[in-house]
């Protein structure tokens, strides 16, 4: 008896010092909220990885449509050396230029509220910062379980390393008006951003057992990731819970949601008629495959102003003060619409006809500044069109921000391409970005250079700086000015890593006024 008290002393003195303690297997093991965790190593030892750790209990049965309740405590040592299943979506194995490594891998599941740390912390006392990443995947798909989202080589960089899975489709955005009855909060939809919420939650209480500072967490996200960054930025629920923000290819000119709780309650009501049932009991009585893609098409759920996690839009926060005033860091990619199957390809006719039903009194001096006076002009004219439409609107998003925020704000365009099939056609294409990023080229089997490695090696570097202080400069690293100092000019990454103009002079003052918007 007196040597098992002996024995548990010991691990509760590891505890207090050391983020986790070894098991008899030399499998790290850390004490959470819920109880014990026992997790694996990464390729280096030196990183402990913990995969498919309930941050919430499962949303299934009367929980399916409500906000996300406290995950259950277990006895005895769980298990977390396994990736959980996805939420509940169409999977692919690729998808246009997305190929496997940009692609959630395993099951499909409601019981998928889950999250994946990696950290090389090897005390409670290191307090290393924290990234949070909110996958993309246009609020219809995706999850934490991609390979290129490993946290391995951020980790070995000096970060704890998180990527949640959250609710996307219907079963994250369906709002209805029996479910808006029964909340307290008089509200519905938007499952899927409380669910961010309640990750940060978790991670604020628990990110310290394994040497992450709660008070230095970053949240990051691309795409519709990004897009969430932005809504969470804006949530009075969300407030305190992070401190510095990166949002990558989160588009800019109006941050939304456009849609309204009515409306989309009224969305809800048709979906639940095209189910041919009358009420959210036989909704959450039907299984889940048979209210998801491909069986259920023609009705889209995304995000609302739903009167509780976003009281307005984006938007009219910012324009009031009322957001969380933090540190930011955005950009995009030189191809964002390279999936499209239009993009450069729109005939010059066609193109000089759209231009002038749409840009009104710009539309001669546009067709001037982008010609089309053959189709290869037309189709790289499309491309410089769209790439500096989306930094013009990046700039007018960050002025309107300068107005109520005294935070700085970081701005890029990534231009590089990819190596391998996806090249020519692609391009930098929407997410090509996230390899550089997460140093993660080991992810994927394209034949990578020495220019790819250096470059991920720098980016990476960028965005370890900016999440552990505010920063993203370094030593080593070319100087990247913040758009507070340099209005006006974005910071490029790829092949050069340099400060330049937006655009030309003339471009730039005709693009902002398609918006009628100045300084």
């Amino acid at each position: 008896m007196e040597k098992n008290i002996v024995i548990f002393s010991i691990l509760m003195g590891l505890l207090i010092t050391n983020c986790a303690v070894q098991d008899a297997n030399h499998q790290p093991k850390v004490q959470v909220e819920q109880g014990w965790l026992s997790g694996t190593h990464g390729s280096d030892t030196s990183i402990m990885v913990f995969k498919g750790v309930p941050f919430a209990a499962p949303p299934v049965g009367e929980l399916r449509w409500r906000a996300p309740q406290p995950p259950e405590s277990w006895e005895g040592i769980r298990k977390a050396d396994e990736y959980a299943c996805n939420c509940t979506q169409q999977m692919y194995d690729t998808f246009g230029p997305w190929t496997a490594e940009y692609q959630p891998k395993g099951d499909i599941c409601e019981d998928c509220l889950r999250l994946n740390i990696w950290t090389a912390a090897k005390s409670m006392e290191d307090k290393r910062p924290v990234m949070v990443y909110i996958p993309g995947g246009a609020f219809t798909g995706g999850s934490g379980n991609v390979p290129v989202y490993n946290g391995e080589h951020l980790a070995k960089k000096g970060l704890v390393v998180v990527t949640i899975n959250y609710r996307v489709g219907v079963m994250g955005f369906l709002a209805h008006p029996e479910l808006t009855k029964e909340s307290e909060q008089n509200s519905s939809g938007n499952y899927g951003l409380l669910d961010q919420v309640a990750a940060l939650k978790w991670i604020n209480k628990n990110i310290a057992a394994f040497g992450g500072n709660p008070d230095q967490v970053t949240i990051m996200g691309q795409s519709a990731g990004a897009m969430s960054v932005n809504y969470l930025t804006a949530s009075p629920l969300a407030k305190g819970l992070f401190v510095r923000a990166i949002a990558q290819s989160g588009f800019y000119a109006r941050l939304g949601p456009r849609e309204n709780l009515m409306s989309a309650e009224q969305n809800g009501l048709k979906f639940a008629d095209s189910m041919k049932v009358s009420s959210i009991e036989e909704l959450r009585a039907m299984p889940a495959a048979d209210l998801t893609p491909p069986k259920v098409e023609g009705f889209r759920f995304s995000p609302i102003v739903d009167g509780w996690f976003l009281p307005k839009s984006v938007d009219e926060i910012f324009i009031v003060g009322e957001q969380n005033d933090i540190v930011t860091l955005t950009g995009l990619v030189a191809d964002e619409g390279s999936a499209g199957q239009d993009y450069g390809k729109v005939p010059a006719k066609e193109l000089t006809n759209r231009v002038k039903r749409q840009a009104g009194d710009q539309a001669d001096e546009i067709l001037k500044l982008y010609p089309v006076s053959t189709e290869a002009e037309c189709a790289e004219s499309q491309k410089a069109f769209a790439r500096d439409m989306s930094m013009v609107t990046m700039y007018l998003w960050g002025k309107k921000r300068e107005k109520t925020g005294k935070t700085n704000l970081y701005t890029y365009l990534f231009v590089h391409q990819q190596p391998g099939d996806t090249r020519e056609r692609y391009q930098t294409f929407h997410s090509s970005e996230l390899p550089y990023i997460f140093d993660n080229l080991n992810q994927s089997p394209r034949p990578w250079t020495k220019e790819d490695e250096k470059i991920a090696q720098i980016m990476s570097s960028y965005w370890v700086n900016f999440i552990s202080t505010g920063n993203p400069n370094g030593e080593g690293l070319p100087e990247w000015p913040s758009f507070n100092e340099s209005p006006g000019n974005i910071m490029e990454l790829g092949d050069k890593m340099e400060p330049r103009p937006i655009t030309s002079q003339q471009k730039f003052e005709t693009l902002k006024k398609i918006f009628q918007a100045g300084d």
